[in-house]
């Protein structure tokens, strides 16, 4: 009896010490500039509005924040350096919908677990997609769209920024959800689809806000539906997927969000800090309205709900990448 109180303890006391270090290297945290891998090249709309959000967590943490921009291989690049860094939350990563909804999936082999090999910090922002069509289209409504479709085997297209993109699979969800036959043409990015659709090459795309709100405006191409379960206050006019008779569309795969996630193993009081102090930033009327600027939703979380949202569009992407046969390998 006596060696098992005295192993208990030594298990007590271990777990005691292991919790007061933990505990001193978040007080200590950080002591060096933390480092964001971002999978985009610079200049991109999450790109800017992560480098805004940098500045000012690294004026409340006390050390700078350098973007690290590493592109490629559907953020596989950039995951597997932030995957393989020293557990101390001094190295972070752009975490987004493709990285950590859709690769898994997407490709047969995958350099990072999105769901193990990482610890969910927050998420930051996010944004819904808008189906647009040309302007000059006589579609005027996603019933009318999917009609004409049905009516027109082989005459209906839309477009995306290549095979696998969030805009491909909206569009393979779509086609999912109502049966009617489109046809997908990939691009090498979304700016020449949407120069396509605004020439009435393509009949639709699905497109992020920031880069079509500013066509809306013009004149250049006609909203159909917000993928998002309520309207964007962005394009407000604009019903959403289940107001246009497509119910079913946003429970199935809608935003497309950003977040910050760091290598499996970060203390928890490094994790609870650097969850803080981005929401401190996040929820400042000023980022928010920057952030608005750039046509995104700020949207925090803890952790744990960061954690649940990457599982469960990993498990509703997946879903919509099988049935679309789509494959980049």
């Amino acid at each position: 009896m006596s060696t098992q109180r005295n192993s208990l303890v030594r298990v007590v006391a271990a777990a005691v010490l292991a919790s007061a270090a933990s505990i001193a290297f978040a007080q200590a945290f950080p002591s060096r500039p933390i480092t964001i891998v971002i999978p985009f090249p610079p200049g991109g709309i999450s790109d800017n509005s992560t480098r805004l959000i940098s500045q000012k967590a690294a004026e409340g943490l006390g050390q700078p924040i350098v973007i690290e921009n590493r592109p490629g291989a559907g953020g596989q690049i950039g995951a597997d350096v932030v995957k393989k860094a020293r557990p101390d939350g001094h190295t972070l990563y752009l975490a987004n919908i493709g990285s950590h909804g859709i690769n898994q999936s997407l490709y047969s082999k995958l350099s990072y677990d999105p769901t193990k090999d990482f610890d969910p910090i927050t998420v930051l922002f996010s944004s819904p997609t808008l189906v647009l069509v040309p302007a000059s289209s006589p579609v005027k409504s996603m019933s009318e769209l999917v009609a004409y479709a049905k009516a027109n085997p082989g005459k209906v297209n839309f477009g995306s920024a290549g095979n696998g993109s969030s805009n491909h699979l909206s569009g393979e969800l779509l086609k999912s959800l109502t049966g009617a036959p489109m046809q997908h043409i990939p691009y090498k990015g979304s700016a020449p689809a949407l120069t396509d659709v605004v020439s009435g090459q393509l009949t639709f795309m699905f497109d992020v806000l920031v880069t079509s709100v500013p066509q809306l405006r013009a004149g250049r191409v006609r909203g159909l539906a917000v993928t998002s379960a309520r309207r964007s206050p962005f394009a407000p006019d604009i019903p959403t997927m289940a107001e246009s008779g497509v119910p079913g569309y946003a429970e199935a795969g809608s935003d497309l969000w950003f977040g910050i996630v760091a290598p499996a193993g970060v203390p928890k009081p490094v994790v609870d800090k650097l969850n803080a102090e981005l929401i401190r930033v996040l929820r400042s009327t000023a980022m928010r309205e920057r952030i608005s600027g750039q046509f995104f939703d700020v949207w925090t979380s803890t952790p744990a709900e960061f954690q649940k949202v990457i599982e469960s569009d990993y498990a509703k992407w997946g879903k919509i990448v099988r049935a679309s046969g789509a494959r980049v390998d």
